[in-house]
């Protein structure tokens, strides 16, 4: 397995290929992913090859975008399946970096540690400091796909996905979840004050 090949090839084809109006499903945003996932995993006790598939799935997850945003899931799949081969790894290793991929999926429904891993690293911005700042890269990204309009519509969605999500691992509940479940107190008393 040529784990670094493997990054550095779609690392750069996301710098080519993903569609600059994504302001949240960025090269930025598989970055943050890959940074919370080492913290994560490390925190969770997973190391060795496990460890080297959650990067690289991290590194793919969302590399669908390149060719839309709709199913960009399973079209990450498709391009884990055609790329990582060359790069050595074997089928049984794509099979559970797919695995990984479609547990993000929305709602997500990860089945084993490693996906609980790369869904809560997906979302770790949501119990983080940075929670508004990133959040405002995705109501502009939202925007450009007509799904919201005004910030009162962001604020409703975001009530409604906070609501229905949950963290996985035990490091993410411990280190994300308070910060997630106040954001979301925030977010209710702005919509009902300006109700």
């Amino acid at each position: 397995m040529e784990f670094l090949k493997a990054k550095s090839h779609i690392n750069k084809r996301l710098k080519n290929e993903l569609p600059k109006y994504l302001y949240y499903h960025s090269t930025e945003h598989i970055k943050d992913v890959y940074n919370a996932v080492k913290q994560i995993a490390a925190a969770e006790g997973v190391k060795g090859e496990n460890l080297k598939l959650l990067l690289i799935a991290a590194m793919y997850h969302d590399s669908g975008f390149m060719v839309q945003a709709k199913n960009h899931e399973k079209l990450s799949c498709t391009i884990v399946k055609e790329t990582l081969p060359d790069f050595g790894f074997s089928p049984e290793q794509v099979k559970k970096i797919c695995g990984m991929i479609m547990a993000t999926k929305i709602p997500q429904d990860p089945k084993n540690h490693l996906e609980e891993i790369l869904c809560d690293a997906d979302l770790d911005y949501l119990g983080r400091e940075d929670f508004f700042k990133i959040g405002n890269h995705l109501f502009e990204e939202l925007k450009c796909y007509k799904i919201v309009n005004t910030k009162r519509d962001w604020n409703l969605l975001q009530i409604r996905f906070l609501e229905q999500h949950n963290y996985f691992t035990k490091t993410s509940i411990t280190l994300r979840k308070p910060q997630k479940d106040m954001y979301f107190k925030l977010l209710k008393e702005k919509i009902e004050s300006n109700e």
